[in-house]
């Protein structure tokens, strides 16, 4: 990748890689790995510190939460955590720094509006936190100055400072408006070692999934998919 790219890049996010090679894996989808190693090339893609990233970014946002609302129970804390580190919120932030215009994608997802797509944001979005994580020696305050602006801009477009919206209740609520229908949470996938394990799952209406969430704790993944179904309906707020 070019110096003069990852140095603007370098600019937007108050942060100098002393290993570039880190920053270019954080960038490289696996469309546009897939297309090379196909041409014979050996090129890593950002899922491996996409996984890192997703843990980096729990525990840095989680620190912020339990010094900063030290009158809120773990319930509550759950579900601003899950609001802020949903595919959406983390899309938000990437494209804040206009983060898909770096990214490296193969041909096929570069036309279907791949640098656009939320899925594809956030991921890379958590791969250049492990990268920043890694390079600066496993070290939180250079992620906590980049990461937190966009973390407390976030918490305060939802208004913690009110009664938090449970999002399961508020899902159930609209759901109970039709006689009939029925609303379950389904386990699909479960990853990671035993004390670090990732669970995904997805909020399912009448066998039709309606939402997706991936946490480090079911009750939590559950709140982030029953916000995502919610974004559906046109009804997170």
């Amino acid at each position: 990748m070019e110096p003069k790219i990852t140095n603007e890049l370098e600019k937007k996010i108050g942060y100098s890689f002393k290993n570039r090679s880190l920053l270019t894996e954080a960038l490289t989808h696996s469309s546009y790995s897939n297309e090379k190693r196909s041409k014979g090339a050996d090129i890593e893609c950002n899922e491996r510190l996409e996984f890192l990233g997703d843990s980096v970014l729990s525990i840095a946002v989680s620190r912020y939460l339990f010094e900063k609302y030290k009158d809120r129970q773990e319930g509550d804390l759950t579900k601003i955590r899950a609001s802020v580190v949903c595919e959406k919120a983390l899309s938000k932030f990437a494209a804040k720094i206009e983060l898909g215009k770096y990214i490296r994608l193969g041909h096929g997802e570069e036309l279907n509006n791949g640098r656009e797509r939320a899925s594809i944001l956030a991921d890379a979005f958590e791969a250049l936190l492990a990268a920043m994580y890694i390079d600066s020696g496993h070290k939180l305050e250079h992620i906590d100055a980049f990461l937190m602006p966009h973390i407390i801009s976030e918490i305060d477009s939802i208004g913690v400072s009110g009664n938090l919206l449970d999002y399961k209740t508020a899902l159930q609520q609209i759901v109970q408006q039709v006689e009939g229908e029925k609303l379950e949470y389904v386990l699909v996938g479960e990853s990671g070692p035993d004390h670090n394990k990732i669970f995904e799952i997805e909020a399912r209406l009448n066998s039709n999934v309606i939402g997706k969430g991936r946490a480090h704790s079911k009750r939590e993944a559950e709140q982030m998919a029953a916000h995502e179904a919610l974004s559906l309906f046109g009804e997170e707020k």
